[in-house]
């Protein structure tokens, strides 16, 4: 009698007419259909869109009730809401006109991969959980490192390999971590106090995070200054000369990461010089190239990593730059062990015989979480449905968009260009009609409030050598020349409207 109500107690709650069911093939089709049509008309309207989510601080509350539901709700009436509610407050990252920060690519591809990953829903910590979880992700993850023309010692063939972490900041913490232990191991871990860190002062801020997590002193985290004689990027000489300082000091340098692309102006430490430098230092050198790594899938701009070979890992976001969804942030590393004795657990609950006989790669021994999403069926679909070749063309058509936009501003003399432009980040500012630091970044900083609170477009900012510089990254999937053209003259009737009033 029990059960039977329970029964009747189950089709009440999940199968009356016209209810969304838990899971059920022909409601997902039919949900999913709307969903779908939802989505690709988002996109084929995104230009009317504001850019920059002009909405107060708090708007929301103001619009949704305050507790859930207690009955299920239409579906049309949730996306009805979206629509309503929730777009206002977004800031569309995929708009032809976002030039801010770095691009968070998205395509039909990355989403048909997330789309099957969602629908798939594994989690796949261990090999026996999900085998083809792993072994794609290895398999994926080997295709990018040879399109990249990495050392063979991060292909999963040999000691190294490849595994996707959500972000770049994830990626650094497990190899700092797994650095961190190697050299304890060898030291004692009463000497954690005396490990030093190296990184330029362009060095991306997970790192920070990262030696904060991992237990790394502040005081020795060495962050060397760089300047326009170097182009923003790690002097060698500076290098050498503080990893003496600290040696004689008693100090153990241990970990040095080195940028290409970095976040501010897109600059490239000089990694054959600084990789000589951290192996005859027994230092750990990573190499961060989140942004840029996927423009070196082009052979003109291979180049930019050329020294690492000399690397122990390699970090590259697939989710910046390569049309796969976030998130998809791919890290290689010539030694996997070393990731493995710092990161792995095994508890009863998780063993079995292929992970007992050591015949598998289990990722989870590989990052910070347990569990994982099946993230390389995105980047496996990418590279199929693209080709390496269309994926090389999308990457130099932004780069010609951002020559293009760094021409226009030299052709008008009431802006600079501040740093060299290596990728598809052109870094400007507007110059004042007097000679004074203080007066060109309060000019600037109204400037980009400008531009932005119209909606029109977004740009970011950075501070270089004191300056208050504007940021202005192409990349984003929809972007073509005349957006860029219609951004270009809307800095400058701003920039126009700033200088008669100034």
């Amino acid at each position: 009698m029990i059960c039977a109500c329970e029964n009747i107690y189950v089709r009440f709650l999940f199968y009356r007419e016209g209810e969304l069911k838990p899971m059920d093939a022909e409601q997902l089709r039919e949900c999913a259909h709307k969903m779908v049509d939802f989505i690709a008309d988002y996109y084929k309207n995104i230009e009317n869109f504001p850019v920059l989510s002009q909405v107060q601080p708090g708007y929301l509350r103001e619009l949704l009730p305050d507790s859930a539901p207690s009955r299920p709700e239409p579906l049309q009436d949730v996306l009805d809401d979206v629509q309503e509610k929730i777009f206002p407050g977004v800031t569309h990252w995929q708009s032809p006109e976002y030039f801010a920060y770095f691009p968070s690519n998205s395509s039909v591809a990355g989403f048909l991969g997330e789309m099957l990953s969602a629908g798939i829903n594994m989690v796949g910590f261990s090999w026996i959980t999900s085998p083809a979880a792993t072994e794609l992700e290895m398999i994926v993850l080997d295709w990018l490192a040879k399109a990249l023309k990495l050392p063979d010692e991060f292909l999963s063939t040999g000691q190294g390999g490849g595994v996707i972490q959500g972000t770049a900041s994830e990626a650094v913490l497990v190899v700092l971590l797994a650095a961190r232990d190697k050299v304890l191991r060898r030291v004692g871990r009463d000497a954690i106090g005396k490990l030093v860190v190296y990184s330029s002062d362009q060095t991306h801020s997970a790192l920070q995070k990262a030696c904060k997590i991992g237990g790394i002193h502040p005081e020795n985290c060495r962050v060397l200054k760089t300047d326009s004689s170097t182009e923003y990027a790690l002097s060698p000489e500076l290098l050498s000369e503080a990893i003496s300082q600290d040696v004689a000091s008693g100090s153990i340098p241990f970990f040095l990461c080195a940028t290409v692309g970095t976040t501010s102006s897109t600059a490239v430490d000089p990694l054959p010089a600084l990789g000589k430098i951290a192996n005859s230092n027994g230092l750990w050198f990573h190499v961060d190239a989140a942004y840029a790594g996927s423009a070196c899938i082009c052979l003109e701009f291979r180049h930019y990593i050329d020294g690492v070979e000399e690397a122990d890992s390699f970090n590259m976001n697939a989710h910046k730059w390569f049309l796969t969804n976030f998130d998809c942030s791919a890290l290689w590393v010539k030694e996997r062990s070393a990731l493995i004795q710092s990161l792995s657990t095994n508890p009863e609950f998780l063993k079995n015989k292929a992970s007992q006989d050591n015949m598998v790669v289990d990722y989870k021994d590989w990052q910070i979480p347990l569990g994982r999403r099946f993230r390389s069926l995105k980047l496996w679909m990418v590279l199929r449905l693209y080709g390496l070749e269309n994926l090389r063309a999308y990457i130099r058509n932004h780069i010609e968009l951002a020559r293009k936009f760094e021409e226009l501003i030299k052709l008008d003399q009431r802006f600079e260009v501040v740093a060299p432009r290596n990728f598809s980040l052109v870094c400007f500012r507007l110059l004042p009609t007097q000679n004074d630091v203080e007066c060109a970044n309060r000019l600037n900083r109204k400037l980009l409030d400008a531009v932005n609170s119209t909606g029109e477009l977004f740009i970011s900012h950075t501070v270089l050598s004191d300056k208050y510089v504007l940021r202005f990254a192409v990349g984003a999937p929809l972007t073509e020349e005349r957006h860029v053209v219609a951004a270009w003259k809307m800095i400058q009737e701003k920039a126009s409207a700033l200088l008669m009033n100034s």
